[in-house]
């Protein structure tokens, strides 16, 4: 863990994947809550308290070692991903709603995440061990990950045409130091690779479901309407893995593999447990329209047809 490899490009490929969040955001992102007022506050009130308090009781039931619990509770508390606009688009949801979901909770997940892994460091590491993400490192989590998404969002309100041409190769920078990084340390970790799988795998796949569940679940019995709770449900169901990953391993931040090992495992499962979601959304009733009259139009232009990708 003390390789140049995960000193110098972990750090880097966060303040990457950050970067790429940014290019991809405008501060209409984030008025566009005020569209889906309910469906958006019942999501953000799931992501921050329903959900850590779900995975704190899993966590239990499950009794699993401290390193992976904290390891949970950092996978609770990391805001969606990409990967959810993605299946959103896919499976009939509001794709707009879930931009402006992806955008707050991943700023909100800056004062949030620190807080709650600092807790559940407190409560399941009883030697009292500092794992290098108390209160004094805040700052640091905001340096690493807010300041790249803010000059992300300055580069695309200034330079648009410079913002979408560099949109492509930092995903593709992003993940090929990701890769690298993580390839090492499972490899360091190869031998336990199976055990650990096996530890936290359950765990993993129930939270998972569950979240899904919930965030489709409460909206609709709310009165959300299914395109906006599908959105809803995906958002909340499929945590921002990578991010989880990079902050456990992270010599900076938690440098822990063992508080990694959930985050890497809900990567695998998510893919199949969000399809099959998907599907069975989609068979619960008719496909989601986008609105009548037409596909689901975000503001500034953008629009998600069923025949292709959401435009922005």
């Amino acid at each position: 863990m003390d390789s140049a490899l995960t000193l110098i490009g972990l750090p880097i490929a966060l303040g990457i994947i950050m970067l790429g969040l940014g290019l991809g955001l405008t501060i209409a992102d984030f008025r566009r809550v005020a569209s889906y007022p309910k469906a958006a506050v019942i999501a953000l009130v799931c992501q921050v308290l329903v959900l850590p308090a779900l995975c704190f009781g899993l966590v239990l039931a499950f009794d699993l070692a401290p390193e992976l619990a904290v390891g949970m509770m950092l996978l609770a508390a990391s805001p969606g991903g990409t990967t959810a606009n993605l299946y959103s688009h896919l499976f009939g949801g509001h794709v707009a709603l879930n931009v402006t979901l992806t955008a707050i909770n991943s700023v909100l997940a800056v004062v949030t995440l620190p807080v709650l892994v600092n807790l559940s460091a407190r409560y399941f590491l009883a030697d009292g061990t500092d794992i290098g993400l108390q209160f004094d490192k805040v700052l640091q989590v905001f340096a690493i990950v807010l300041v790249p998404v803010a000059i992300g969002m300055l580069i695309r309100a200034r330079v648009p045409h410079l913002a979408e041409r560099l949109d492509r190769p930092v995903r593709i920078l992003s993940v090929v130091v990701l890769v690298a990084v993580i390839t090492g340390a499972v490899l360091g970790e190869r031998e336990n690779i199976a055990d650990y799988f096996v530890a936290v795998g359950l765990a993993v796949l129930a939270f998972n479901i569950l979240s899904l569940a919930i965030g489709y679940g409460v909206p609709r019995l709310a009165g959300v309407d299914r395109p906006a709770a599908t959105a809803a449900g995906f958002e909340i169901g499929i945590h921002n893995s990578t991010l989880a990953i990079t902050i456990a391993l992270s010599p900076a931040l938690l440098d822990s593999t063992e508080m990694a090992i959930p985050g890497a495992v809900y990567g695998i499962v998510m893919f199949f447990t969000a399809a099959a979601f998907g599907y069975l959304v989609t068979r619960t009733g008719t496909r989601p329209a986008a609105e009548p009259g037409g596909p689901a139009v975000e503001p500034g232009g953008s629009a998600t047809t069923s025949g292709g990708a959401a435009v922005t």
